[in-house]
């Protein structure tokens, strides 16, 4: 695994910026002075000064050799494939993680889903049940002997 150390582009992370004479991390700054020759654009760490004494902290120290625009062609064709590469592994990771939370949601779906119809199924038979249960007994008009106008049927056996 290559280290910010390996590209002379990177920049270290904030953990490793040096601390100053003063105690206080640095501050990372582009040189815009065209003296020394040859440092121009190159970045620098430099004391944040911060000190409420008011005493100049003079810590200053290069991150850079050269400046980053005098990269060679290759080097440059290397440095843009490899932020290529880096990006697609970070969409390729991205879709791996949205597919596995969509497949979670999709199995969590299914499990409401299915509970849902049990429910309803619960609901439909409880209904029925009451229905069943309060219906009242349909009564015929020759049930008690009683024939539609209210006499009574003579039975012979």
């Amino acid at each position: 695994m290559s280290t910010w150390r390996d590209d002379p582009n990177a920049i270290p992370p904030w953990n490793e910026w040096p601390k100053c004479h003063c105690g206080f991390r640095t501050w990372l700054q582009v040189w815009t002075d065209p003296l020394p020759q040859g440092k121009k654009e190159c970045r620098f760490f430099k004391c944040p000064d911060i000190d409420d004494d008011f005493k100049a902290c003079t810590f200053m120290q290069w991150i850079d050799t050269r400046p980053l625009g005098r990269v060679s062609f290759k080097e440059e064709q290397e440095r843009r494939v490899r932020q290529q590469q880096i990006r697609l592994k970070g969409k390729e990771d991205e879709l791996k993680r949205r597919r596995a939370e969509l497949g979670q949601r999709e199995a969590a779906l299914k499990i409401q889903e299915e509970q849902f119809q049990a429910r309803e199924a619960q609901f439909k038979r409880e209904a029925d049940e009451q229905k069943n249960r309060y219906k009242e007994p349909a009564q015929s008009s020759t049930t008690d002997g009683r024939n539609k106008k209210g006499k009574f049927l003579r039975f012979t056996q």
